[in-house]
């Protein structure tokens, strides 16, 4: 397995995609040029 390397800022967006605006993670890894899987992991 290897480990991401996102940064807070990164993943408190993320969040606040999915948590607060209601996106899916898919749009979200459109968005951001990543895989769903790494989203959720």
């Amino acid at each position: 397995m290897s480990s991401s390397n996102f940064s807070d800022e990164l993943k408190r967006f993320a969040v606040a995609q999915i948590t607060e605006r209601g996106c899916s993670f898919r749009e979200v890894s459109e968005q951001l040029g990543v895989s769903p899987h790494s989203l959720c992991a």
